[in-house]
């Protein structure tokens, strides 16, 4: 496959005309704004962990406004139930024949962009709703399956402070987000702004960059992006060694680690590597890309165990290890 470089320089400049309209309402979060952009343009989904208040919604939004794409929020909630999500079947009459049928009616997933706000603060059977969504792009109701609108991009929200009256989301769900973003809070300075404009009268409108059928154009130039090797060789043997099982992983990872991460860490891997490169304005994936991806690629699917939390080990700093164990040759 050859890659178009005309396609390949639009996804460049749609970049930095995004990150131009994002800065009009978002303060700093420049590698969180990457990483949406590069989970976006991989055809995944990502899920963003963050204190409150820190505009995680706000980015969400703010992107939806910047893409032609028709967006829809969720606010997950201890009493949501799945029809709420998929949508449902209702009794209509006919009024010609007086005959009455069902009819399906599309719940809030039947959109591009989704914000799957505090996706824990629902029960497992409402969460696992999207679970079909997420992986197949379709809903299945009543025996029959329909497909969502193309592209179609999750991004969920979930707040790692407060555990009461929440349901974590288990490993099969987590696997399905390409990226887990951690927001920070913000800098001294990027606080001082944030206060100074988000203090005034002013209205900021945001312009549109992409369409639909852009962003489906550039998520299949993401596909061709050529990828050497010898960072295949590396990528797979970075996941593989986040695995207790296998006889090469280190000590510290049968020390610390329950499960680690599975094949799909590996495609996400590569996949999330091309599209940093294409946004970065180069042709070919280097092993700096799978470098500045691998953390938030693994840390949602490597489990670890009860002798890792107790030493305050976290997924980051196993991954840090395993980066510098696994480096170029």
């Amino acid at each position: 496959m050859k890659i178009d470089v005309a396609l390949a320089e639009k996804l460049r400049a749609a970049k930095e005309s995004i990150v131009e309209q994002i800065g009009r309402i978002i303060v700093g979060q420049d590698h969180v704004i990457e990483e949406l952009l590069i989970t976006l343009f991989s055809s995944g989904h990502c899920l963003l962990v963050g204190v409150p208040g820190l505009a995680k919604t706000l980015l969400i939004s703010s992107l939806s406004e910047i893409l032609d794409l028709k967006f829809s929020r969720i606010q997950f909630t201890p009493d949501l139930m799945p029809s709420d999500i998929t949508g449902s079947e209702i009794l209509q009459e006919d009024r010609s024949t007086r005959e009455r049928v069902f009819r399906f009616v599309p719940g809030p997933v039947f959109a591009n962009l989704i914000l799957a706000d505090e996706i824990n603060r629902t029960p497992p059977k409402t969460q696992a709703a999207l679970l079909q969504s997420m992986q197949e792009y379709g809903v299945t109701y009543g025996g029959e399956t329909r497909k969502l609108p193309l592209p179609f991009f999750v991004m969920a929200t979930q707040n790692p402070i407060e555990q009461e009256g929440t349901y974590p989301l288990p490993e099969a769900q987590l696997d399905r987000f390409f990226l887990q973003i951690n927001i920070s809070y913000p800098s001294s300075d990027e606080e001082k702004r944030i206060v100074v404009e988000t203090t005034g009268t002013g209205d900021v409108k945001l312009k549109k960059v992409l369409s639909a059928q852009d962003v489906i154009e550039l998520q299949q130039v993401v596909r061709k992006v050529p990828v050497p090797e010898s960072i295949v060789n590396r990528a797979v043997a970075l996941v593989r060694s986040t695995r207790a099982q296998e006889s090469e992983s280190p000590d510290f990872i049968k020390k610390w680690v329950s499960w680690g991460a599975g094949p799909r860490a590996s495609q996400s891997l590569i996949l999330g590597a091309k599209a940093r490169a294409l946004l970065q304005g180069r042709l070919a994936v280097s092993d700096e890309d799978v470098c500045a991806i691998a953390k938030p690629i693994l840390r949602h699917r490597i489990v670890l165990n009860f002798q890792a939390e107790a030493e305050g080990v976290s997924v980051d700093q196993i991954v840090e290890k395993l980066l510098k164990l696994n480096g170029p040759n």
